[in-house]
């Protein structure tokens, strides 16, 4: 497995503001710079499919791979590949933590990392920071 890139936040928003931003993915092109539009198959629940147009690419099928109190974990199926966006949140003393980690994973993830690892290693940090403006009500 490639670990790409990791960012951490910090926020007011309780962790269901947060839950509530991933559920709703037909608005992720709002915070999420690098999105076209992201379409769910279904309830946002562990399992579920859906499928996701990045901006300047092809469309890629992914799956809610885990969903608790915790975690969101959603992997997008490449060829040869699979991309990891793995989203863990906490909350202590009215300060919600949220870190994403993106890596890759199968034989043919040094093409992926190569293709595309960059630029979502750039859009990693701005897209937390936009989501923590989404989770607290303020766009950016």
């Amino acid at each position: 497995m490639n670990i790409i890139a990791t960012a951490q936040a910090t926020s007011t928003a309780p962790t269901s503001a947060f839950f509530a931003k991933w559920a709703d993915m037909a608005t992720w092109s709002e915070w999420n710079n690098d999105t076209e539009w992201v379409r769910l198959d279904g309830p946002f629940v562990q399992g579920a499919t859906g499928t996701l147009k990045p901006k300047g690419g092809p469309k890629v099928g992914f799956v809610v791979e885990r969903l608790n109190d915790n975690e969101f974990v959603d992997v997008s199926k490449l060829i040869g590949a699979r991309l990891i966006f793995d989203h863990q949140i906490a909350a202590t003393d009215g300060v919600t933590t949220v870190s994403v980690t993106v890596s890759i994973e199968g034989p043919l993830r040094w093409l992926w990392t190569k293709i595309m690892g960059g630029d979502l290693a750039k859009s990693v940090r701005p897209d937390l920071d936009a989501l923590v403006a989404a989770a607290e009500g303020v766009l950016a």
